[in-house]
């Protein structure tokens, strides 16, 4: 560490100490910010191995931001409010499968779908009820969707703005990460290259006019419920992170006004070493690249952010209690990891939707981490361990290996490499590979999942009160949906859609105010979607053999 470095730490180390002097464990014994020696690395330093904050969780905890959706928009903003008169700090809204693919409710392959694994949203009056009540200036909000994302992002500022927040203010996250869709979750709509543009005006619009706003949330979550390794999950969201970065450098973007605005989102496996090794990893990794490869000055492009969820495929309907000890474990994991903010699975999430009751303990779990455990009194609490740093320096090794050859295909560019991996399969190719060695391993019994392949006793015990989407609740969309239709000014929807295909003929413009005009004139999704589809086209994948 360089003297200038280690004194702004010893800054902000003695900024810690005076707002909370009395940081000591139960039994009275007082505890120092971060351990380690004078000469090593420390936490808010380059390359940021140990956390991008100097006293990490002792000035603020990592945001509590809960993933909810389901029904419509007025079940889900019911829920919204459970969750911060609960003491959730964040809303992260799930939508459900017709609207990540951009098909309106009332569309013929919705049909059965309509609410079921998330919140059905069509139009602007949809987004109205489902943030109403909530402060949209004061409450970050991150919305899980990436075919229609741009859609869903217009969507969002021109309901805020109709409430009288200005786009400046509105602070939250757009996953808008369409290449791990390709690689892995399989929600896309256009080809790679017309999507990858979208991408690209939701980066230089809020790079813009939105301060507050993460464009990008580059997803290596998907990857690894997909089934891939966590190195695998490491390397590819890193990568797809760079080709991000280099998309909006080619749009003529400095380095340094990009890599602030993109925020990353990882899995918590049940591996709890190896998920601490793979985030310290990520942070070193990702400070190296972007100070030495990408040229980056500002040390804010240096940091790697993360949100955290825990393993949805860790999860077992068998002996669903059991899921509240795997979350608890996996949430310690990414805590002790340095996640910025953190989503806890529901113990019902393999049966069903979760219900409140299930959806409360689960946020409860990560505020017992905070509060009961006195984990985050200390930075990094176990950098040092001879386990830990080699697993992060193995892991570190083994995807540098796979950047190699990302840019091999790319001819240099890590953009071009991750558009030829995905249309080559190469990415699915991998994960699918890793997926059936896991999987193997199960059916032989080499892992142990309890309940599922062993310690059944009591397999039959479970007695959960389930989340139950009626046939109803699709019923109540589709009609609201056809008032909607009914009620809006014909010739405003045309003209907003004629003016939107034309935008997205000029492969120069930026759809974001073409898409604006369309909320506002309350045209639907899928409407948006298809006329896209109509310049763009659609893309069909070529199967993995």
């Amino acid at each position: 560490m360089t003297t200038e470095s280690f004194e702004r730490w010893r800054r902000d180390y003695d900024a810690a100490r005076l707002r909370r002097p009395d940081f000591s464990t139960m039994s009275g014994i007082p505890l120092e910010p971060v351990y380690g020696p004078p000469d090593g690395e420390f936490p808010g330093v380059y390359p940021y191995t140990r956390g991008i904050h100097a006293s990490m969780y002792r000035t603020r905890l990592w945001t509590m931001r809960m993933f909810a959706g389901f029904g419509t928009a007025l079940d889900t903003n019911r829920r919204f409010r459970d969750i911060i008169a609960a003491g959730g700090t964040g809303l992260s809204t799930a939508f459900d499968m017709p609207t990540l693919l951009g098909l309106d409710s009332d569309d013929p392959m919705a049909l059965g779908e309509v609410g079921r694994c998330g919140v059905a949203i069509d139009t602007l009056s949809d987004v109205r009820d489902l943030f109403d009540g909530i402060d949209l200036g004061s409450i970050t909000t991150s919305m899980t969707i990436n075919a229609p994302a741009a859609i869903m992002l217009a969507l969002f500022v021109a309901n805020a703005e109709s409430t009288g927040v200005p786009r400046a203010r509105l602070g939250g996250t757009l996953q808008n990460d369409i290449l791990k869709e390709y690689q892995a979750q399989k929600e896309f709509v256009f080809p790679p290259r017309p999507s990858m543009r979208l991408v690209r005006d939701t980066i230089t619009f809020t790079a813009a006019e939105m301060p507050k706003w993460n464009a990008v949330s580059v997803s290596g979550y998907h990857i690894r419920e997909a089934g891939s390794s966590a190195v695998e999950e490491l390397a590819f969201t890193l990568a797809n992170g760079f080709a991000y970065l280099e998309l909006g450098r080619d749009a003529g973007l400095p380095v340094d006004a990009v890599a602030p605005r993109l925020s990353f989102f990882f899995n918590a496996h049940i591996d709890f070493f190896e998920e601490i090794a793979k985030y310290r990893a990520a942070r070193r990794i990702w400070a190296r690249w972007l100070r030495d490869h990408y040229g980056a000055n500002d040390e804010r492009s240096w940091q790697l952010r993360f949100h955290t969820q825990t393993a949805g495929v860790s999860l077992t309907a068998q002996q669903p209690e059991n899921n509240i000890a795997r979350t608890a474990i996996e949430a310690l994991a990414g805590v002790l990891g340095g996640t910025q903010s953190l989503h806890t699975n529901s113990m019902d999430e393999a049966l069903a939707l979760p219900t409140e009751k299930a959806a409360r303990i689960a946020l409860r779990t990560q505020q017992v981490i905070a509060h009961e455990t006195n984990v985050a009194h200390v930075a990094d609490p176990l950098g040092g361990s001879y386990y830990v740093e080699e697993l992060t320096d193995e892991v570190e090794r083994q995807a540098e290996e796979i950047f190699a050859q990302i840019l091999d295909m790319g001819s240099g560019s890590m953009l071009e490499g991750c558009i030829a991996g995905v249309e080559s399969n190469w990415f699915q190719r991998r994960i699918a590979e890793s997926s059936y060695i896991l999987e193997r391993s199960f059916n032989r019994g080499e892992r142990i999942v309890i309940g599922a392949n062993g310690f059944t006793e009591g397999n039959d015990d479970a007695d959960l009160d389930l989340l139950t989407i009626t046939n109803d609740d699709e019923r109540r969309q589709v009609e609201r949906l056809g008032r909607v239709r009914a009620s809006r000014d014909d010739d405003h929807v045309r003209h907003a859609l004629d003016r939107l295909a034309t935008q997205a003929a000029d492969p120069e413009a930026n759809l974001m105010p073409a898409l604006i005009d369309a909320a506002r004139a309350e045209v639907s999704v899928g409407e948006m979607m298809r006329t896209l589809a109509g310049v763009f086209g659609r893309y069909t994948e070529v199967p993995v053999l």
